[in-house]
């Protein structure tokens, strides 16, 4: 196996937005086939028609896009395997449960509801730990063996409901190696006689997932840790199929855990906390209910996917800024981890913020200037770079650059009182005195080295040292002892403002 060519698969159900959990799933999936020089396919897994929700398709594409995670085979690309859609391969899959009847490798179920539900009930009297539909209980039920085969033929010739479940024996051990979790070994006991094929014809997850990933030639299947109990039955179906020798290795991904840790991550505890979990925002079209995106949040799509592949892996370095590329190269099984890691929401503003500083100050300049337009606020190209110089180091997203960037249109209308009682004293009141009319009478170019220069003159003339008047002349000029470069912020403000907010502060306070 190692010799072919990797092909691993995302195989969504499109029953909503995708969680962080399917998205981290997507990555390692695109990690490892873009290392290995393999090909990553996206199959739609829709055999669940009662769960089917409009529109989560078209979500799955986008956001993947969004991410920079490309697709070699799929519904939105083609390729030599399709249809990728599993509705679109219904009769394939029939032709499988067939083939295992007839080997005696699975069966007809006739058991009504009721049936179903009674067995459920004497199981549980009897306190039998797990009400399952095994190899004991099967010979209790109405199925292919124990009615006689003219019975079975009747009520298959007149139409009757039925499904197919897979034969387990029992007294047999199921085993195979994770590439996380090193090897597993199950007993049959464990395992019941799944559903392959259901009443409406449709096949089950289980017996679709495997047709498809054998004849898709997927040679690692990488996934949540959710589906390590179901991977014994797989296993076997192999088994059952011929298709041992060739089956895929597994990989199960440890959970994404709430930000205390104690649970798997919901979108309950997304909207308890007020951060998102979707990549994009989704609108349910049942309630209109809107789920918060990482896209409309103002997370970059690059910190997005570092932020998600450290959850669970780690390069075994201190580095954490990884690119697309810097993932490709470094990512290994080996370093995954088999407990399930937290979601934290800070660490992704973290990565956001990191990303956010490399941008360049005129693409982000293009990026504030409608955000501004927004609030009623018509700014010049220059006056958006010079504002995104001044603060996209204090800021986690470029939309909080408009909120942080307020005190530049409007003068202080109060003054932090705190910051008045420490640091508005007489030396203050009269060095800034001193200063807005250096600063009134100064015809130069206003640009912070001169302004920064003027201040310098001015508070040696009058005997003061700056270091004693600097948190009260910020508090002058932004009503805040806080805040970004206090000359920059100066020269973006223009000279008759300063002097004007420099003048009312003396007369205020």
């Amino acid at each position: 196996m190692q010799d072919k060519t990797v092909r691993v698969r995302f195989a969504p159900s499109p029953t909503g937005p995708l969680h962080a959990g399917g998205v981290r799933t997507a990555l390692y999936n695109y990690l490892f086939a873009r290392q290995t020089g393999g090909q990553m396919l996206l199959r739609i897994e829709d055999t669940d028609q009662a769960r089917y929700v409009p529109g989560a398709e078209d979500y799955i594409l986008e956001a993947l896009a969004w991410l920079g995670i490309s697709i070699d085979e799929g519904p939105n690309v083609g390729g030599p395997h399709a249809p990728y859609r599993q509705s679109e391969r219904k009769e394939m899959y029939r032709e499988y449960a067939e083939k295992l009847v007839f080997e005696g490798k699975a069966y007809y179920a006739f058991d009504t509801p009721e049936e179903l539900d009674a067995m459920r009930k004497r199981l549980e009297e009897a306190k039998v730990p797990a009400a399952q539909y095994n190899a004991i209980t099967r010979l209790q039920m109405t199925n292919s063996l124990t009615l006689p085969i003219a019975e079975t033929k009747k009520r298959l010739e007149s139409g009757e409901p039925y499904v197919i479940r897979m034969q387990v024996q029992p007294k047999d051990d199921i085993r195979f190696n994770d590439l996380i979790r090193g090897w597993v070994v199950v007993h049959s006991s464990q395992i019941d006689d799944k559903v392959l094929l259901k009443s409406d014809g449709m096949p089950t997850y289980h017996l679709a997932n495997i047709v498809d990933d054998h004849l898709m030639g997927i040679t690692h299947v990488i996934r949540g840790e959710e589906w390590l109990p179901s991977a014994p039955m797989h296993v076997l179906l192999y088994r059952y199929l011929g298709w041992e020798a060739t089956m895929p290795q597994f990989a199960h991904l440890p959970l994404l855990l709430k930000p205390d840790g104690n649970g798997k991550l919901s979108k309950r505890d997304a909207d308890l906390g007020g951060f998102p979990i979707f990549p994009l925002q989704w609108t349910d079209p049942k309630t209109g209910e809107i789920a918060k995106g990482f896209r409309e949040e103002g997370y970059y799509p690059e910190a997005t996917t570092n932020f998600l592949a450290l959850l669970g892996w780690n390069a075994g370095t201190e580095q954490e800024i990884f690119s697309m590329q810097a993932l490709i190269d470094a990512f290994s099984f080996e370093r995954v981890h088999k407990s399930g890691a937290k979601f934290d929401i800070q660490k992704a503003m973290w990565f956001n913020q990191q990303y956010l500083k490399e941008k360049d100050d005129l693409t982000m300049a293009a990026q504030v200037q409608p955000l501004f337009a927004k609030k009623g606020i018509e700014i010049s190209d220059e006056q958006a770079i010079q504002i995104v110089h001044l603060l996209k180091d204090r800021v986690h997203f470029v939309h909080e650059i408009v909120d942080e960037s307020a005190f530049l249109f409007s003068a202080p209308e109060s003054y932090d009182q705190e910051i008045v009682a420490k640091k508005w004293n007489e030396d203050a009141q009269r060095g800034i005195s001193a200063f807005a009319e250096g600063l009134a009478a100064y015809d130069g170019e206003f640009v912070a080295e001169n302004i920064k220069h003027v201040l310098a003159g001015t508070l040696e003339t009058a005997g003061i040292k700056m270091g004693k008047i600097m948190q009260a002349l910020r508090l002058a000029v932004t009503g805040s002892g806080t805040g970004p470069d206090l000359m920059v912020t100066m020269e973006i403000l223009g000279k008759e403002e300063v002097v004007r907010r420099l003048r009312r502060a003396v007369e205020v306070l």
